[in-house]
């Protein structure tokens, strides 16, 4: 049984607020009732509820920056969102949090949830990307790799400038747990003074070049999570590289369309087509060869092992859904279960009715057909 959506949110108490950079400040958040505190696991996150202004609320996932072994409490990384210019609206949620939210203020939160998450039977080498306040997943899995790991790790973060790094001493801290953790930070506009006195390690973008530099040839566990220009770039970067894809794992609020061009999506499909029709064997392919049939259009698709989602599957094939937290919490990827069953991965927020499904959180029992 799935617990009431009211039943979900719990209340938690900011016990700490520290400022990280110009525009990005950390939350401490303890629950009021000691049991509502749930473990999670790096590179998760919390669902929070905003106030909208209008007497009713909204929902905002923040990813949970601190080590999954502070038990008792959350803390939570947000970057100020303000307006760019007059025409452009202010970032509620970030702006609400920033600008009115002092430690005594009491939020009401969800519980952990997220598949964005270290393998941890992976015994590679580690490369944790990111690009701005897209740096809250991996400074958690960095507390993880440092402590609990001997893998290799390269910890490369992007940001504007020192103005705006945040959490960079934690970092370097936990650089220096252990050996073999290499650590490179990029500023876009660098001071003349940031290279010589070692507040950075390169400036402008990270490029193909720096990662050549950085990374010895080698079979990577990939997690990377930025802004959507960031993303697009370095996902192309690593493809270009020979990583394989299914190395790459990303935390990315957009369609996956944006972190490659549409072109290569089209040719992929055609190829898995082809083997298709030819009796071509596809690695990815379940071997119970699960269908996914789209009513609407007559499309079949093969589901395949490597994809996350039925979401992932169908953007994979081209297809976009309309969707947005891709964590089962908004509802807007519903969509009608004609034939077939399917299994949850990540419990939905509100009980999705009998006839319908949701993409993001969710992989096919069987074959099945979408009302698509």
């Amino acid at each position: 049984m799935q617990q009431a959506a009211s039943s979900r949110f719990q209340p938690f108490e900011v016990i700490a607020k520290t400022r990280e950079s110009e525009t990005i400040t950390s939350f401490t958040l303890a629950p009021l009732n000691k049991d509502h505190w749930r473990p999670f696991e790096a590179g998760q996150f919390l669902s929070i509820r905003i106030p909208d202004g209008a007497g009713g609320h909204v929902l905002r996932n923040y990813t949970v920056s601190s080590s999954p072994k502070q038990s008792g409490t959350y803390r939570i990384t947000v970057k100020r969102e303000a307006a760019l210019s007059e025409n452009m609206p202010q970032g509620l949620s970030s702006c609400w949090l920033h600008d009115e939210i002092e430690p005594g203020a009491v939020l009401e939160i969800d519980t952990p949830r997220g598949a964005f998450k270290l393998d941890m039977q992976s015994t590679r080498p580690v490369l944790l990307l990111s690009g701005g306040v897209g740096l809250t997943p991996t400074v958690s899995m960095l507390h993880v790799l440092a402590h609990e790991t001997a893998q290799r790790v390269w910890f490369i973060h992007a940001c504007d400038s020192m103005e705006v790094h945040a959490l960079r001493n934690e970092v370097e801290e936990l650089a220096a747990v252990r050996s073999g953790i290499t650590v490179h930070f990029c500023h876009r506009f660098a001071d003349e003074n940031d290279l010589a006195a070692g507040r950075c390690h390169s400036t402008g973008f990270i490029t193909r070049e720096v990662l050549q530099k950085l990374l010895p040839l080698d079979d990577y566990d990939i997690y990377m999570c930025g802004p959507p220009p960031f993303m697009k770039a370095l996902y192309a970067i690593l493809i270009g590289l020979g990583v394989r894809k299914e190395r790459i794992a990303y935390e990315f609020f957009g369609p996956a369309s944006l972190l490659s061009d549409k072109e290569a999506q089209s040719a992929a499909t055609d190829a898995q087509k082809a083997g298709a029709a030819t009796g071509t064997a596809d690695p990815g392919r379940n071997k119970d060869d699960i269908r996914i049939v789209l009513q609407k259009s007559g499309r079949e698709l093969a589901w395949t092992a490597s994809s996350v989602s039925l979401l992932d599957c169908l953007e994979a094939n081209g297809i976009e859904p309309e969707f947005s937290c891709r964590a089962g919490i908004c509802g807007t990827c519903e969509q009608a279960l004609v034939a077939g069953e399917v299994d949850y991965f990540e419990e939905p927020l509100d009980e999705v009715p009998q006839g319908r499904v949701l993409l993001c959180c969710t992989k096919p029992k069987s074959s099945i057909v979408l009302d698509l």
